[in-house]
């Protein structure tokens, strides 16, 4: 496939030691799944200019290695949630970007981010894992699936555990499809589920190898 130069990032070696790999362009889908293909996701606050990050080293979780807690395993067993896959994508993103992180001051999740991922979703490149309870969303998360990898962007609960039941039923139900969830950055909720870092060479290594409908790309 063909990109266009104008979706060129610099190489992924070049980001800052936050991770911080470039500053500007737009949300357009073809230069979000090229960026995902390369390792490289947005995070900005709105007002402030797209920022594309590729840190080193990388936070992931393999779907064949996931734990589950007693805790949690307790609450499967009181059947609370239903589970459903991809029915309301726009809301699970639009109570996303409601949600208020202590690390992160304001959201980052603008309504830019929320049309630029409805249109993926709508290409078939973005889903939904969701809670439902009493015939109402409580929960979920949203991510980018490209091939065989999963890359998660956030989570919203609006009774406890919702979004943690979401993930893990995702990974459940859908992980014979996955070889890889990339979860970006280190959360304690994440690294209880197994989740832990590897290099970026060793990242993008694996995003050629398990990204199937893409070109080669290369970590230099």
């Amino acid at each position: 496939m063909d990109i266009p130069e104008s979706y060129y990032f610099p190489p992924v070696s070049s980001a800052n030691d936050e991770g911080v790999l470039a500053v500007g362009g737009d949300l357009s889908t073809g230069r979000l799944i090229h960026a995902y293909r390369s390792g490289i996701f947005p995070m900005f606050k709105s007002g402030e200019p797209i920022l594309w990050w590729s840190p080193d080293p990388r936070f992931i979780l393999y779907p064949n290695r996931l734990h589950v807690s007693y805790s949690m395993q307790q609450l499967f067993r009181k059947g609370l949630f239903r589970y459903r896959f991809n029915t309301r994508f726009r809301e699970v993103i639009t109570h996303c970007s409601r949600v208020k992180r202590k690390e992160q001051g304001s959201t980052w999740i603008t309504d830019e981010m929320i049309e630029a991922y409805c249109q993926l979703n709508e290409m078939g490149k973005a889903f939904s894992a969701e809670a439902w309870q009493d015939g109402k969303l409580v929960g979920g998360c949203y991510g980018v699936w490209l091939g065989e990898v999963f890359f998660g962007e956030s989570m919203f609960s609006l009774m406890p555990n919702a979004s943690k039941f979401a993930f893990i039923q995702l990974l459940k139900q859908e992980g014979s499809l996955l070889k890889l969830v990339d979860c970006q950055m280190e959360t304690a909720h994440l690294k209880s589920l197994g989740a832990g870092f590897i290099s970026r060479d060793d990242f993008i290594e694996m995003l050629n190898f398990h990204v199937l409908d893409k070109p080669l790309i290369a970590s230099t």
